[in-house]
């Protein structure tokens, strides 16, 4: 996967929350679309009704409830999960798990963006990550 793009309702009002969420500037060179370039992968903001055209003339471009999956970020640390989660917070986005102890050894918590998007922002002592941050595969077991 290269690339996700997520249909929004206003795109510099979701464009200013990725940037302070991810404290990662915003590409801006394209007319309508923004690009947030992560590791490994670029999250794309394009407008809704747009990316429903786009996709489909006959595509009706509403979103409502839970949608059956998550995106997720893995974080370097918790003190960087926590960081993120502080960020959210006062940006417009929606805690909707905080930040705890997991199951499964790590750090974790759930939040929504101002178009009811859901991220789980996790760290792991078993993820390990390239020079650039990119989440590198888990040895062989």
């Amino acid at each position: 996967m290269s690339m996700i793009t997520l249909g929004v309702a206003d795109l510099d009002r979701a464009t200013a929350f990725y940037e302070q969420v991810l404290a990662t500037p915003p590409n801006k060179t394209h007319d309508g679309v923004r690009f947030i370039e992560l590791p490994g992968v670029w999250l794309s903001l394009y407008p809704l009704a747009e990316l429903a055209k786009d996709i489909a003339p006959d595509i009706t471009a509403i979103r409502s409830g839970f949608a059956g999956f998550s995106l997720a970020y893995n974080a370097r640390s918790e003190l960087e999960v926590r960081e993120i989660f502080g960020r959210v917070s006062t940006i417009g986005g929606r805690i909707v798990k905080p930040p705890a102890a997991t199951f499964w050894g790590g750090f974790a918590g759930y939040f929504s963006d101002p178009d009811g998007y859901y991220w789980e922002v996790a760290y792991g002592a078993m993820f390990n990550f390239d020079e650039q941050g990119a989440l590198l595969p888990s040895a062989a077991a």
